[in-house]
Formats: structure tokens, C-alpha cells, sequence
């Protein structure tokens, strides 16, 4: 079942999955939907289950609905979960289906914008998603060529940012600067699209990139402009990674329902899938370490 259990439908049949592998998103069109914060929703859920003869709960998605999969379990519901999530934050697991399609999307538009940058010799700043963890910003940056990438796992000095920009143009280059949605200043918090929060209990992020443009342009006196890319990285036809990993995961889901595994999720490492526990992998996010981010600052202003 995917999405979050809240949004339990009706099983679907084998003729019913034939031909989905193309598409992405909820094919049961189930819910985000936190049934701990719904009056009587766990109970729901396994009236739902009962009524509708389904013998274990196969939860897909990420830190949030797998979240609830793992207390669904302390409760005794029989749940499997399948790490999907484009933000890639989810531990135990090398990584999550979802992640590498949104990276291809961003990688794109970063190779897309590098000729206008370079056809009216200005500053682009691409904000992409990622709330606490910077794995898009990361590797859509490397991959797209960006000058500098900035990282909700490190809080970054502005006036630095110029300098990479300003030596990038000494070069007669346009630079193009990755920033997830969740990178901090130095001497700010992360700028919110306003203060409401979802069910979830997360705030709306949203600007940072704007921000960023507006103090760019004028610590630089070069133009610059803002892309959020936003929800366009969560749609489309997945990649060919994320395909065969999803694949491969859902034939281990049934593996572990069929013996009665429940409780665990589904997770890569190195070139396998291995089982563990739900709660290794919601306990706590994997965000991007230090070294990798070191990695990347050899680039910036080049």
C-alpha cells in the first residue's frame, strides 16, 4: 500500500499493477495522512485491514509514513515498509527510490540554465528541496556543474558566497548556485513560507533562494535571478535506478510478509537488499556527512 497508512484503499490485484512500472507518484491515490493525530485513526486502520481481508500492511514512503509504520507495529499491526523519499534520508539504507529521479530532474535544469546564465552573464541560484538533509542540493549540484552548493547541514556565510560568485565571473563565466530549501545563514534561521504546520508538525519552507539572489546581487553588482524548482522534481517517469530498486525491494516486501517478517524495512547496501528493523531506519535522518560536503568545496568558485 502506498503513501501513508491513513490513506488505506482497497488491495490491488496483479492485472491491476501490470504497466505501472513508467509511472510515478500514489497509483492507489491513498493519503498523507498522520493517523495518530485523528481521533480513533489507529483503530481505523485495522478495522480497514480486517474488513478488507488484507493479511499485512506494506507501508512506502519516507521519514513520515514510515515514521507511523513503526508505531503501527509496537501496536501490533503487521507492517513491512519500503523506503521511498526523494530526500534520501532515511538510515539504514544506502538509498531510497525516489532520490536519483530527482536528482536526473534537477541535474537537467542546472545543465539547462548554465547557457542562459552564460547568455546574459548573470547569477542563477537553484533552490531544490531539502528540508534537514542536503542530498539533492549535493549531488544534482556535482552532477549539474554548479559553482558553489549549499547545504541545510551547514550554515554558510554570505559574503563567502560572493566570493565564489565574483571569481567565477573573473573566469567569463556565469556562476549557478545549488541551495536546498532548509541551508541556513550564519547568522539566521531558515526562512519560512509562513509559520503553519502540518499534521506532520512541519513548518512550510520556502525563499531561502530569493534571499540569497537579492543578497548576491547586491554584495556582487551582478545580476541575479531565482529558479525553485519545487514540486517539479517529485513528478514524472522515474529513472531506470529508481525503477529496478523499487522493484527489487517490493519482491523482498513479499519475501518478508510471506514469512512473516514483520516490523522491518526494506533497505540497500552496497549491491543488496537486506532487511531491518523499521525503527533503524526512522530513528534518526541521514544527512549528508562533512567529508562528502568537503568533496564538493574543491569546486566552488571554479
Amino acid at each position: 500500500m502506498a503513501g501513508s497508512p491513513g490513506g488505506l484503499t482497497k488491495p490491488l490485484g496483479i492485472a491491476e499493477v501490470r504497466g505501472i512500472l513508467p509511472r510515478g507518484g500514489t497509483i492507489l491515490g491513498s493519503s498523507r495522512t498522520n493517523p495518530f493525530k485523528i481521533d480513533g485513526g489507529v483503530e481505523k486502520i485495522k478495522e480497514n485491514l480486517a474488513s478488507l481481508g488484507v493479511d499485512a500492511l506494506v507501508a512506502i514512503g519516507g521519514e513520515d509514513t514510515l515514521g507511523v509504520a513503526t508505531r503501527l507495529d509496537e501496536l501490533g499491526v503487521k507492517v513491512v515498509g519500503v523506503p521511498k523519499t526523494i530526500d534520501n534520508d532515511l538510515n539504514a539504507t544506502d538509498y531510497t527510490f525516489g532520490f536519483d529521479t530527482a536528482v536526473n530532474i534537477a541535474m537537467e535544469a542546472i545543465d539547462r540554465l548554465h547557457t542562459t546564465a552564460e547568455s546574459h552573464h548573470r547569477t542563477l541560484v537553484v533552490e531544490v528541496m531539502g528540508r534537514h538533509a542536503g542530498w539533492i542540493a549535493l549531488h544534482a549540484g556535482l552532477a549539474g556543474g554548479a559553482n558553489v552548493i549549499l547545504l541545510p547541514e551547514r550554515q554558510f556565510d554570505v559574503d563567502q558566497v560572493a566570493t565564489y560568485v565574483e571569481k567565477r565571473f573573473q573566469h567569463q563565466y556565469a556562476p549557478i548556485v545549488v541551495v536546498a530549501e532548509g541551508a541556513q545563514p550564519l547568522d539566521g534561521q531558515m526562512v519560512l513560507h509562513n509559520q503553519e504546520l502540518d499534521s506532520f508538525g512541519h513548518v512550510r519552507l520556502g525563499g531561502i533562494g530569493q534571499w540569497l539572489a537579492e543578497q548576491l546581487e547586491a554584495k556582487t553588482g551582478k545580476e541575479a535571478r531565482t529558479v525553485v524548482l519545487g514540486h517539479i522534481q517529485r513528478g514524472g517517469t522515474p529513472s531506470a535506478f529508481d525503477r529496478v530498486l523499487s522493484t527489487r525491494f517490493g519482491l523482498q516486501a513479499i519475501d518478508a510478509v510471506h514469512e512473516g517478517d514483520f516490523g522491518k524495512m526494506m533497505a540497500l547496501r552496497g549491491t543488496d537488499i537486506v532487511r531491518v528493523p523499521l525503527k533503524d531506519g526512522t530513528g534518526e535522518l541521514k544527512t549528508v556527512p562533512l567529508e562528502r560536503y568537503t568533496e564538493a568545496e574543491v569546486f566552488f568558485g571554479s
